[in-house]
């Protein structure tokens, strides 16, 4: 298949020229699948405008993005803050998977970060699931940005059955050797294609640095987009990989599942 990642600078607050710049990526990229980075849907400073931004995925947004993946046939992966339907005032900071056939799934961060420049907890809720779902590219997994510290998370996608772990991002400049040694090691440990996809830009004086990526299951680079600049970086993948990878390097089948029988008592 085909993927494409959208590495764009989103616009602070201006849902209507995000939705704008993603219908092009989506519409003349041709691929199969289509990433988008973290809350790219608002642009990741929003801060307090998250709050009046967010939509459920029944709002105006998502409906959008199902038009453009219907009229393409692609798979599309955005981050936006979401609406809890239940609960008034709650927002999480979620990854929204849309099929070409209209329906959608999100998935909330799991681990908000809360330190230096980064306030997450200040403006939304905690994920408490880790979904995998079904999709016409694959059975997929997703993540966002501080989601890739832990390797717990990924580990408990794989052997849920996911083949492709999706990383939506707002990476920055000085993390960026981090993300790029994790992305690998969470490839190669859970035999699965693991997709990247990082903001470029600044916002509340961050540099984001971009450099996404696509890593297949032997921990092989596939992509790389370049550092600090718009672009579409786009790669082929082929889950036949992780088929072939797995026997070789058999690290799901000889996971331990006494090891988190210990964190659990730990924590």
């Amino acid at each position: 298949m085909l993927v494409a990642l959208g590495q764009h600078e989103s616009v602070r607050g201006e849902v209507a020229a995000n939705l704008a710049r993603m219908d092009k990526t989506v519409t003349e990229s041709g691929a199969d699948l289509v990433v988008f980075p973290e809350l790219f849907l608002t642009g990741y400073g929003a801060r307090d405008a998250h709050a009046r931004l967010a939509e459920g995925l029944d709002g105006p947004s998502v409906a959008a993005v199902k038009g453009m993946a219907k009229a393409s046939g692609a798979t599309v992966v955005f981050g936006m803050p979401e609406r809890d339907p239940m609960r008034r005032g709650v927002i999480y900071n979620s990854a929204v998977l849309v099929r070409p056939d209209g329906t959608a799934d999100a998935y909330r961060k799991y681990s908000l970060p809360n330190f230096g420049p980064f306030e997450e907890k200040v403006f939304f809720a905690s994920g408490s699931e880790l979904p995998v779902f079904d999709t016409p590219v694959g059975r997929m997994g997703l993540f966002i940005c501080y989601d890739t510290f832990f390797p717990e998370i990924h580990k408990a996608y794989a052997l849920q059955g996911a083949d492709i772990l999706v990383g939506i991002s707002a990476g920055p400049l000085t993390s960026r050797p981090i993300f790029e040694a994790l992305t690998l090691a969470r490839a190669f440990e859970n035999g699965c294609v693991v997709i990247y996809c990082n903001l470029v830009g600044t916002q509340l004086q961050i540099p984001f640095f971009g450099g996404s990526h696509i890593v297949g299951p032997r921990g092989d680079v596939i992509v790389r987009g370049p550092y600090f600049q718009d672009a579409v970086v786009k790669g082929e993948v082929d889950l036949k990989e992780v088929e072939l990878s797995r026997p070789l390097r058999p690290i799901i089948k000889d996971t331990r599942p006494e090891a988190f029988d210990i964190i659990r008592r730990l924590f």
